[in-house]
């Protein structure tokens, strides 16, 4: 089984909002700045993006935890969440750093998002295991399993 590209589009684009969504309310917790908040989210959004659609093709290439029957083994995506975090918390803490100048308020906001955002990623991780669209099975690998 693998996913298609419009499919690694589509969850990037869907993750990103309700990333940016928690990324802003926590700003704004952390700096007392709305218009802070709201600049560290909309810049994640272009950066964010494309590392995320990074991250899905570079998991596509991992076949563990993945069975041709469309299956995904919730290790899988507990470790697709763990790597994606470190990655995304390191650009958070650096756009933050960067529109704040404020360096303790950005490690601490990559941090926070460690705990929000794996636990975020993991439910819509488990949602988009559930949507087949964008799947292509390998038709022989069903075969020989039967």
């Amino acid at each position: 089984m693998k996913d298609t590209n419009l499919r690694s589009v589509t969850k990037g684009i869907s993750w990103r909002i309700f990333a940016s969504i928690d990324t802003f309310f926590l700003s704004w917790f952390i700096f007392n700045k709305p218009l802070h908040a709201g600049a560290i989210a909309l810049s994640e959004i272009l950066t964010k993006i494309l590392l995320y659609y990074l991250h899905e093709r570079g998991w596509n290439l991992i076949p563990w935890g993945r069975w041709q029957t469309g299956k995904v083994a919730h290790w899988r995506s507990v470790t697709k969440g763990v790597t994606w975090r470190l990655v995304g918390s390191l650009d958070t803490t650096f756009i933050s750093w960067f529109i704040t100048n404020n360096v303790a308020g950005a490690f601490k906001l990559g941090g926070f998002e460690i705990i929000t955002k794996i636990l975020l990623f993991y439910i819509h991780e488990r949602i988009w295991v559930r949507i087949r669209w964008g799947r292509i099975f390998d038709e022989m690998a069903t075969v020989k399993a039967k």
